[in-house]
């Protein structure tokens, strides 16, 4: 199973999510990890990249993946990089595609239809907080012209509303429509997927060109790989787009 947005045009655009479905790893990687630092064996995580990426029609030299930091840099690509230190990317560059990494965090896949870019972002609590989505999108409009109004975008699955519980020291830094208080539990829970769409309502995007997945990593985690669900033990996801 491959989550793939509706909210682009394919004979523009690759863009999809990946699952925890259809790869080679044992547990508790089983079975799709494209994940390098989860202590699974790296001939199957380059097997399963190959076996996703191959699936879009993408090669693996094609592929733009970052060393993520949970900040809110980001990188501008001309070729595909494997290393650097962002946790989002843009391009107007067709036959790159670029990829994030997650297991609970937000991936954010952005396309500029006038202007032929696109962005592909890893949010976490941080990254939200930093405003990645925001500092992506200003970047696309200073090198390729980008305006909201031009834009699609899908947010995909991440931990929902219902399951990222967090202490006062990270709910402090969200708006009160993205968290909400649980008394009898002592615990906040924080709304991600809102927080990010709002850096895109913000930039101009306008809501019917926004795609929410309703996938949770928690609640699916049949489905996909959830770092918190699982303890740390487990593999990850990837979400990719580029331009044809």
């Amino acid at each position: 199973m491959i989550l793939q947005p509706k909210i682009f045009d394919p004979a523009k655009i690759i863009a999809a999510q990946s699952t925890r479905l259809g790869g080679i790893s044992p547990e508790p990687f089983n079975s799709l990890n494209l994940g390098l630092s989860v202590n699974d064996d790296e001939k199957n995580v380059w097997k399963n990249r190959e076996l996703f990426f191959r699936s879009l029609g993408v090669e693996l030299s094609q592929v733009s993946r970052c060393y993520q930091v949970h900040g809110d840099a980001v990188l501008v690509v001309d070729k595909p990089v494997t290393n650097e230190k962002y946790d989002a990317q843009i391009t107007n560059k067709p036959n790159i595609y670029l990829a994030v990494s997650v297991a609970d965090c937000t991936p954010i896949l952005i396309h500029d239809t006038k202007n032929n870019a696109v962005a592909a972002i890893h949010a976490g609590w941080r990254g939200t907080v930093g405003k990645i989505v925001s500092n992506a999108l200003q970047l696309m409009k200073e090198n390729y012209g980008t305006d909201g109004k031009d834009c699609k975008a899908f947010i995909g699955a991440c931990i929902s509303y219902e399951n990222f519980e967090v202490g006062e020291e990270v709910a402090v830094h969200f708006d009160d429509l993205q968290k909400s208080f649980d008394s009898a539990r002592q615990k906040w829970f924080v709304n991600l997927k809102e927080a990010n769409k709002k850096q895109l309502l913000d930039f101009g995007l306008r809501t019917e060109n926004i795609e929410i997945t309703s996938y949770c990593t928690v609640t699916n985690n049949d489905t996909f790989f959830s770092h918190r669900k699982e303890n740390g033990k487990t593999g990850r996801m990837m979400a990719v787009i580029g331009i044809k």
